[in-house]
C-alpha cells in the first residue's frame, strides 16, 4: 500500500483521481497485463463481412431513412500534436546532413497546401518564394514552417494544418471533416461534430471553428469539443515500480493514451456516433467512396439495433419461446457475434442469457486490406469466459515471444483504419455506461525517459481495443480508397492529397 502525504492527497483530489486508482495502477506495473489470446485472424466470411452492391444499397437506404429523425454525432480525436510529422525536418535543423525529405520539401514546395501562407511569411521580408526559392536557405524555409515566427506547424495539432488546396483557398483537416460530415452525418437537426483537443490549443481551435461556421453559414452545424480529462492520467514509476515524484513531492502523471477518450465518448448523448481519425481525409473529388461506406456501416448499426430490439421485446413478452424463433436468434447471434448458442437452455434462464449477449453497445468497424501499415487488425480471440470474441488487436497486446501468437498476428489479412460507427444506447434508448463494457486488464506498459532517466508509463485500454472489448463487434471490409492517413509531411505529396 502506498502511504500518501497530504500534498499527494490534495493533488489527487484536484485531478479527480481516487486513491484506489493509484494502488491499482502500481499493481499493474508490478504484475503486468495479460496478453491477448489470439485464435486466428478475422478474414472475409469468417469475422469480416464483404458486402455486395445490393447490401450496400440496402444499408445506405436504411441509414438515410433513419438519419432524418436521429441525433447523430461525428467524433474526431484531434488532440495529437503534429510534431512527429516533421521529425526529419527537426533532425535536419539539428544536424543538416540528411537531405532526403528536405529535398522533397524544397523541390515540391508549391504543391503543399500551406505554400501560400508560407509565402506570406517571406512576403514580410519582401521576398517571393515562387521567384526566389534558390536564394533562400533550406533551414530558413524549415524554420518558417515549424516555428512560431512563421506557420508554427511544429507546435500545432494536425487538425489545424492546411491539408488540401482548392481554388477558393486551402482547407485544414478540421474543415475537411466538416465538409465530409455534411455528406453523411447529418441528423434530424444539424451536423454535430465533437473534437477532442488539448487545452494549449483551445484558442486556435476556437478560431478555426468560428471561421468554418462563417464559411458554411448556409448549413446548420454545431461544433463542440472536450479535453482529455486529467482524471484519466496515469502514474509514472521508476524501473523498480516506485512512484516518481517531482521536486514538490507530488506524483508524476502522464496522459493515459487514446483509451482515455472513453471518458469523452461516454459523455456524448447520440443515437449514432461516427468515429474517425483527424488525419484521414481526402479532397472533395475523392470523398465519394468514404461517403458511401460510412452510410453503409451506419445502416448495419441501424439494422442491428432494430433486430436486437425485436428480439428483446419478444423475450420480454413471452415466457416460452418457439423452436423456430430460437433458431432465428441463434443464427443472428452466430452471424454477428460469433457465438454458438448451446442447445437445450431452459426457458427460465434463456431470456436473461440472450439479453446478456445482445444488450450491449454496438460498433461496426470498417477494415481495409493489410498494406503493411503499423497498428492493429481484426482477430478472433478467446475471452476470459473461453468464448470466441472479435477484437481489434495491436502488437503491444500480443506476446511476440510466443511463435504461434506472433505467427497468427502476422497473418492478419486486414488492418484497422479507425473507421467506426457506434450505438451507445440500449434498445429502450437509454445510454449505456461504457465503462461497464471495457476490459481494464488490456492496458500496456511502455518504457520512456525524462531528463535522461528511464521510467515506466501505463497506457489505458485503447479506445477501439480494450475499451470496447465487451461491445457487440462487426467487422466490414471497406475500400483502401477510404484510408489515406497523413503520418509524415511527405504524405501530402501523394496523389490522394493533391488536387485533380
Amino acid at each position: 500500500m502506498v502511504m500518501l502525504t497530504d500534498i499527494q492527497k490534495e493533488q489527487l483530489v484536484t485531478l479527480g483521481i481516487e486513491e484506489k486508482q493509484i494502488e491499482y495502477q502500481i499493481s499493474n506495473f508490478k504484475v503486468g497485463f495479460s496478453n491477448a489470446n489470439l485464435l486466428k485472424p478475422a478474414i472475409i466470411n469468417d469475422g469480416i463481412l464483404k458486402p455486395s452492391e445490393q447490401e450496400l444499397d440496402h444499408w445506405i437506404k436504411l441509414y438515410d431513412d433513419y438519419s432524418k429523425s436521429a441525433n447523430i454525432i461525428k467524433f474526431v480525436p484531434a488532440s495529437g500534436a503534429a510534431s512527429r510529422m516533421f521529425k526529419s525536418l527537426f533532425e535536419f535543423l539539428n544536424k543538416p546532413t540528411d537531405f532526403g525529405e528536405v529535398s522533397l520539401l524544397l523541390q515540391n514546395i508549391e504543391k503543399f497546401a500551406f505554400f501560400d501562407e508560407l509565402n506570406k511569411v517571406f512576403g514580410k521580408k519582401n521576398m517571393d518564394l515562387r521567384k526566389q526559392m534558390k536564394e533562400v536557405k533550406a533551414d530558413e524555409i524549415i524554420r518558417a514552417m515549424l516555428y512560431d515566427e512563421g506557420l508554427n506547424y511544429g507546435n500545432l495539432p494536425k487538425g489545424l494544418l492546411k491539408f488540401h488546396k482548392y481554388p477558393e483557398g486551402a482547407r485544414t483537416s478540421v474543415e475537411e471533416h466538416v465538409v465530409e460530415g455534411l455528406k453523411y452525418a447529418l441528423g434530424k437537426e444539424s451536423l454535430n461534430l465533437h473534437f477532442t483537443i488539448s487545452p494549449e490549443h483551445e484558442k486556435f481551435f476556437k478560431e478555426e471553428f468560428a471561421k468554418i461556421l462563417k464559411l458554411y453559414v448556409n448549413y446548420k452545424i454545431s461544433i463542440s469539443y472536450s479535453f482529455q480529462k486529467k482524471s484519466t492520467d496515469t502514474i509514472a514509476v521508476d524501473m523498480n515500480n516506485n512512484p516518481l515524484l517531482d521536486n514538490d513531492g507530488k506524483f508524476v502523471f502522464r496522459p493515459g493514451g487514446h483509451g482515455a477518450l472513453l471518458d469523452n465518448l461516454n459523455d456524448l448523448n447520440a443515437d449514432l456516433i461516427f468515429i474517425k481519425n483527424i488525419d484521414n481525409v481526402v479532397p472533395d473529388y475523392l470523398k465519394q467512396p468514404t461517403i458511401r461506406y460510412k452510410k453503409a456501416l451506419a445502416g448495419i448499426v441501424v439494422e442491428l439495433k432494430q433486430q436486437i430490439k425485436d428480439i428483446i421485446n419478444y423475450l420480454d413478452l413471452n415466457n416460452t419461446y418457439s423452436a423456430q424463433r430460437k433458431q432465428e436468434i441463434s443464427q443472428f447471434v452466430e452471424k454477428y457475434i460469433g457465438l454458438k448458442i448451446p442447445d437445450g437452455i431452459d426457458d427460465a434462464v434463456y431470456a436473461d442469457y440472450i439479453r446478456s449477449i445482445l444488450d450491449k453497445p454496438i460498433r461496426v468497424c470498417g477494415m481495409v486490406k493489410n498494406i503493411g501499415e503499423p497498428g492493429g487488425g481484426p482477430f478472433w480471440t478467446l475471452n476470459r469466459k473461453n468464448e470466441p470474441s472479435l477484437q481489434i488487436i495491436e502488437s503491444s497486446q500480443v506476446n511476440m515471444n510466443d511463435d504461434k501468437q506472433k505467427s497468427i498476428f502476422n497473418e492478419a489479412s486486414h488492418f484497422n483504419p479507425v473507421d467506426l460507427v457506434c450505438s451507445t444506447k440500449d434498445y429502450l434508448g437509454h445510454k449505456f455506461n461504457l465503462f461497464k463494457y471495457r476490459d481494464p486488464d488490456t492496458g500496456f506498459i511502455s518504457e520512456k525517459s525524462t531528463v535522461g532517466k528511464k521510467l515506466k508509463a501505463l497506457e489505458l485500454p485503447g479506445l477501439w481495443n480494450g475499451s470496447m472489448a465487451h461491445w457487440i463487434t462487426v467487422f466490414v471490409e471497406v475500400p483502401i480508397e477510404t484510408f489515406n492517413p497523413v503520418k509524415t509531411f511527405t504524405d501530402w505529396l501523394r496523389k490522394e492529397h493533391q488536387p485533380i
